[in-house]
């Protein structure tokens, strides 16, 4: 099998669907994408790093813009191989798994590789593997790791789906276990313990009662939440149980850092008796619209159609993010519909995002 880069982005999205790639097996997708790159590219440096496949020009333009994608997707619902279709609205559809998240943003960043000859930046390209699993495993985080020039740029655009509109960085995300104590006992005569259950009500009473902050950073508005994601007690049916725990987790807005995060959360559950441990946490990433590299991508965007948002959840950007590069999400389909059964992406907005970063990458904005 061989990839055409060349060929419209639509038929290229279908092409890369109908290879599977789950996480920890994109080698056969892999191949493809790194052959086709050095067969029908030119001014490109290719390199296969695992299966991580980067490519750049080096023209020593003033400016350089990172175009990365996954390639990886989650497990395989019966929705491999795609097909199109026609949906009660009438638009035209494709229905496959990693046509949304986001094989449909690879193929657009493919095609305009090897069809867009004068570039007004240089381009960095990276298709990278494992992003859906744990992030120990995330290609990106690999490159960052040993080959983090390759990371260099003024902006970087990540193919994650977007509906065709720049979701600008992206909020952090912290996890803390509440842990309760009690006395165990027997549920007969309750009286005599302490019931660490029971003592879960007031943290669950805040969370209730907490009022989420929504700022607004660069036009695009914020809405942070804190969410009980999982609570765990019980020793047998006939125990009062001695311990209980809730996993918490906050998604917030990215000019919070995560130490002003988890601060935030600790004041939220002052007064109670509880041990509180941070399980997990990544930074958000602020939009950086402001940057040159930007404007320019946002005055594409916004004249055909789409516009600007702040993104819900934690992506890839903050990678660059964190290394003082501004970063967007960018790419075709709803992210609703991401690694569900019937995951599907309008062709039209294929078209659309092929269209508006060809503008942006050519310099035809105005």
């Amino acid at each position: 099998m061989t990839l055409d880069l060349r060929a419209d982005p639509i038929t290229l999205t279908a092409a890369l669907v109908d290879i599977p790639s789950v996480s920890r097996d994109e080698v056969a997708i892999t191949d493809l994408v790194e052959r086709a790159l050095r067969e029908q590219t030119s001014g490109f440096e290719v390199l296969r790093h695992g299966n991580v496949v980067l490519a750049r020009t080096n023209r020593g333009l003033p400016t350089r813009v990172v175009l990365a994608g996954h390639l990886d997707t989650v497990p395989i619902a019966d929705n491999v191989p795609g097909h199109f279709t026609v949906n009660e609205a009438g638009e035209r559809v494709f229905y496959g798994c990693g046509s949304v998240d986001m094989k449909s943003g690879d193929a657009v960043f493919l095609h305009l590789a090897a069809t867009v000859a004068e570039p007004v930046h240089d381009l960095t390209l990276i298709f990278y593997d494992c992003e859906e699993i744990a992030s120990e495993f995330n290609g990106l985080g690999h490159i960052e790791r040993d080959l983090p020039e390759w990371l260099a740029g003024d902006l970087a655009v990540l193919g994650e789906p977007s509906g065709g509109w720049i979701e600008a960085g992206c909020q952090g995300t912290l996890r803390v276990r509440l842990s309760t104590a009690g006395v165990r006992a027997h549920s007969a005569r309750a009286w005599l313990g302490d019931n660490a259950i029971h003592r879960l009500a007031p943290i669950l009473q805040r969370l209730a009662d907490y009022r989420a902050r929504e700022v607004d950073i660069d036009g695009c508005v914020y809405r942070e939440g804190l969410s009980a994601v999982r609570a765990s007690g019980g020793v047998a049916g006939n125990v009062v149980p001695d311990a209980a725990d809730v996993d918490v987790n906050f998604r917030f807005a990215p000019d919070r850092t995560v130490e002003q995060a988890i601060e935030h959360v600790r004041e939220v559950f002052a007064g109670l008796e509880l041990t509180f441990e941070v399980t997990d946490s990544a930074p958000g990433a602020l939009p950086g619209l402001t940057a040159p590299a930007a404007k320019d991508l946002v005055a594409s965007v916004t004249k055909h159609g789409g516009g600007v948002r702040a993104k819900y959840g934690w992506t890839d950007v903050a990678r660059f993010a964190a290394r003082g590069i501004p970063a967007v999400n960018f790419g075709p389909g709803d992210p609703n519909y991401a690694h569900k059964r019937d995951e599907h992406v309008p062709v039209d907005q294929i078209t659309a995002v092929t269209a508006m970063l060809r503008n942006y990458l050519t310099g035809a904005v105005s």
